[in-house]
């Protein structure tokens, strides 16, 4: 059978893109193999309706939702590779393979955690990366912010709007960037601890960061941890050779979310730094009606 359409990722992009599709009367293949990249994380907030529901509720009230429509099928299996042009692309599974009109990428991407002690352990529990989707369960704790290569262009006004938060933040560089006397002035005025010296290992009680470790032995309190680790695209669509920006980014025409391989589309984090799980779902539902305008015109306006 031919697919309308297959999306490759079942996480809020994909799932918002498959509703609107199946609504809108196109066949669709989801294929879901996980892991997700928010697998570590406890809540989904700022999700209007959904606000603090676990990742697993979340997807669990998608997929109920998605069984109404028989247009739409979920497959739990990965896609092994992506072959062909616009109007028949062969999408392969493990075991089987399917054709389809459009492909639609919701792959998220892979986050690349620093090699320091406690940073896997704590990731998503004490250490985030998004303040809007954290910062009101951490409000007034000590706060710390680990200035990483992807966060050198934004460091400064990170720190700045953390203190929307808490008044106890720490900017920790780690030599990662060299912070002029401008940067100190403006970093003083809003009453942030600058520390420089590398950072060693993060010090956790009872599965909760309590403080940071200094190259020098030092401890400094600190109970939430901010950072933004550098990020790659997954294999799949890595081997596709689409055009990305200079952060890695999948790059995809702003209103019909399509890529720079005619047929393929994205939405969602592979494409933006911008990242959330509101950000993805609304990506999903835009580049689906597009997608299904597309593709109703081609079916209407053939010759017979």
């Amino acid at each position: 059978m031919l697919h309308d359409v297959v999306i490759i990722g079942g996480g809020p992009a994909g799932l918002s893109a498959a509703l609107a599709l199946g609504r809108a009367r196109k066949r669709v293949l989801l294929c879901d193999a996980g892991p997700r990249r928010n697998a570590a994380a406890e809540h989904v907030y700022n999700v209007v309706t959904r606000d603090g529901t676990p990742p697993d509720e979340f997807r669990g009230v998608a997929r109920q939702q998605l069984a109404r429509y028989p247009n739409v099928e979920v497959r739990d299996l990965p896609v092994t590779s992506i072959t062909g042009s616009r109007g028949d692309f062969r999408v392969a599974l493990p075991d089987d393979a399917v054709t389809a009109r459009r492909v639609l990428l919701c792959t998220g991407m892979i986050d690349e955690l620093p090699p320091l002690e406690g940073m896997r352990e704590l990731w998503g529990r004490s250490v985030f990366q998004c303040p809007y989707c954290h910062g009101w369960e951490s409000q007034d704790l000590r706060w710390g912010y680990l200035v990483g290569a992807s966060s050198q262009s934004h460091w400064l006004t990170f720190a700045i709007q953390a203190r929307g938060w808490t008044r106890d933040v720490v900017v920790f560089t780690a030599g990662s960037v060299v912070v002029d006397s401008a940067a100190r002035a403006t970093l003083a005025a809003g009453g942030i601890q600058l520390e420089t010296q590398a950072v060693t290992r993060l010090v956790a009680r009872e599965g909760r960061l309590e403080a940071v470790a200094l190259a020098d032995g030092t401890r400094v309190a600190c109970e939430v941890l901010f950072t933004h680790p550098p990020q790659r695209q997954v294999a799949v669509v890595a081997a596709l050779g689409l055009a990305l920006d200079g952060e890695g980014y999948v790059q995809t025409d702003p209103m019909t979310r399509e890529t720079s391989v005619p047929g393929i589309h994205a939405a969602g984090d592979l494409t933006t730094r911008m990242q959330g799980a509101i950000f993805a779902a609304a990506m999903g539902t835009q580049a689906a009606a597009m997608l299904n305008t597309e593709l109703t015109l081609e079916l209407v306006t053939r010759p017979a």
